[in-house]
């Protein structure tokens, strides 16, 4: 089994702007990191699960890694953005990783979920129960 991780999807309002991130490029993106991963080996063919409104939301392939000319590390990505059963998930900075018994199950073609309220999603993790 691949490990996944998890990112927030940073300065995005709704699920859709998401999707408008990555509609319009080609078949990969590229995250940018500090350092790579100790556990990246196990991380391709795993996903990118992206965290909105604190929800695990939608993933994205992860295909690869690659240096960056700063000395920083490239995650590989695809663009294509797979819609998940929204699970509760706290915010937080940078990425962690997401064992796959632990990630969301894939929406089927056709069905729609909805997201929790921000404001309800954000009371329920001030009060740890998210």
């Amino acid at each position: 089994m691949p490990l996944n991780m998890t990112k927030v999807a940073y300065g995005a309002q709704s699920l859709d702007e998401v999707h408008g991130w990555f509609s319009q490029r080609g078949g990969e993106a590229r995250l940018t990191t500090r350092n790579l991963p100790r556990r990246h080996a196990e991380m391709i063919g795993g996903s990118v699960y992206w965290i909105l409104k604190h929800q695990l939301v939608a993933r994205s392939e992860i295909r690869g890694f690659a240096k960056a000319e700063d000395g920083r590390t490239d995650i590989v990505i695809d663009t294509r953005l797979i819609d998940v059963h929204p699970r509760p998930r706290r915010a937080h900075q940078g990425w962690r990783y997401l064992e796959e018994a632990d990630a969301p199950p894939d929406l089927a073609a056709g069905e729609t979920a909805d997201v929790m309220p921000a404001n309800l999603a954000g009371e329920l993790a001030k009060l740890g129960l998210v």
